[in-house]
């Protein structure tokens, strides 16, 4: 279908129309039942038709939709509140709620800066980040991110505060003669260079992604990165925040991507699987430093959004957290994981144009390659990424494919992040028609 009146993501889009949801698969108008391996956006980790989750939206609705938080506080707002402090690792005991992800992370920065103003440093305002990394699409997370790609056009309009070191990425920047630790410790290293570069009476926070998204697919860090970065952070006085609107809430086998590595931010922001796609929420989870240093300070963060805290938002969130929880998901999200990425390995494990299949939990990148023993990647101009979505759902099946894997241009990955509730027949039907369309792709640019 293509719009007559909304403005779509693409302006020659011409798209099926979604009318309805069942378990991992997605209905549409003509009666195709697609299945679902990429969660939208690793979104709908509970598929598209859980009872529990629409009922507790359908009895919060009626009860009370909305207040104004510059009003009202609201029951469904400190109860998920609670129940994601009482989870998180060490003291991130407050809960700021959003809308989004690119909300979530623009609160982050905003606050990393009046939190340092308020404690006496008022020369803290510069952000370090990594390329090939992606923190949201507002101005603030824009700049943060080192997409490139996504940059570009809009490179006149993004802050100056913003800086890059390399991303942890053991497939491309491991050299032969170093072992993955030995190359994470070399690359966090950066970390301290670029703070000394720039002055750490200037430097405000890190900004890092536990497992890089939809820019990479799916890149986790090596074993001891984070803890070096930690380490480097307390050093200098610098925040650490990491961005967990794709890979956390489970995604990892984790409720918080982070605890697999050990580490305790500053501030996490959180979406995505927050609300699994039945209402749109994000959070920022901060620490009580921060926190209590406003709190004897102004009092107030200079910073807000109309549908903070939203009720029925908080509801299905909270429903969505018990439903994990009671359901005991995140056990099964490592072992459907470890089945899923087998299956993979078996199918693709020697393909010549698979380079790499990696992730963590149901969070599982496949990198493509023209060929396996370089790692070449085939031509920014093929277009492989667009081929193979437009394939798969041809097939039957949603993945996320992108391009620019490498540095913004060069590479093409496919991610996938499929609900939390597959079982060994979905498993079987990822690869079967994953398969189909790297077939078809691969013949169409060859």
């Amino acid at each position: 279908m293509k719009s007559r009146y909304v403005f779509p993501r693409h302006c020659e889009a011409d798209l099926p129309v979604a009318v309805g949801g069942e378990g991992v698969y997605l209905i549409t108008r003509d009666g195709r039942r697609i299945l679902d391996a990429c969660g939208g956006a690793a979104v709908s980790c509970l598929g598209h038709s859980n009872e529990r989750v629409i009922a507790a939206v359908q009895s919060q609705v009626g009860q009370l939709a909305y207040a104004h938080t510059s009003f009202f506080a609201s029951e469904p707002a400190e109860e998920l509140a609670e129940f994601l402090a009482t989870r998180a690792p060490g003291d991130l005991n407050r809960v700021y709620f959003v809308s989004g992800g690119s909300e979530a992370m623009e609160s982050a920065l905003k606050l990393a800066r009046q939190y340092f103003i308020e404690a006496g440093q008022p020369d803290k305002s510069q952000i370090i980040a990594r390329w090939q990394s992606y923190h949201g699409n507002t101005l603030g997370a824009l700049a943060t991110g080192g997409n490139r790609w996504r940059r570009a056009q809009f490179a006149p309009m993004l802050s100056d505060a913003m800086h890059h070191i390399d991303p942890c990425y053991a497939y491309r920047g491991q050299q032969q003669d170093e072992t993955e630790f030995d190359y994470g410790q070399r690359v966090a290293n950066q970390l301290e260079d670029k703070i000394l570069e720039l002055g750490p009476e200037s430097v405000a926070a890190f900004v890092a992604e536990p497992v890089v998204g939809a820019t990479m697919g799916a890149v986790p860090s090596v074993d001891g990165y984070f803890k070096r970065i930690r380490a480097i952070c307390d050093k200098y006085d610098v925040l650490l925040i990491l961005d967990e609107v794709m890979c956390g809430m489970g995604r990892t086998g984790y409720l918080f991507a982070c605890d697999h590595d050990g580490v305790q931010p500053d501030m996490i922001a959180i979406a995505k699987g927050l609300g699994a796609g039945y209402q749109p929420i994000g959070a920022l989870m901060v620490s009580d430093r921060i926190f209590d240093t406003l709190a004897a300070g102004s009092g107030f963060f200079q910073h807000g959004h109309t549908y903070l805290g939203h009720p029925t938002a908080c509801a299905a969130a909270l429903a969505v957290m018990h439903e994990i929880e009671h359901e005991n998901l995140l056990p099964a999200v490592n072992q459907r994981g470890e089945a899923l990425r087998a299956a993979l390995k078996q199918r693709f494990g020697a393909h010549p144009h698979v380079g790499d299949i990696r992730g963590r939990g149901l969070f599982i990148g496949l990198e493509l390659v023209q060929d396996r023993d370089t790692k070449t990647p085939f031509s920014p101009s093929q277009r492989v990424h667009a081929g193979l979505k437009a394939a798969a759902m041809k097939a039957g099946l949603m993945c996320y494919p992108m391009g620019g894997t490498i540095d913004g241009q060069k590479g093409d990955h496919i991610l996938l992040a499929p609900p939390f509730i597959i079982d060994d027949s979905h498993i079987a039907e990822i690869t079967d028609k994953l398969a189909i369309a790297l077939e078809e792709t691969i013949r169409s640019v060859s």
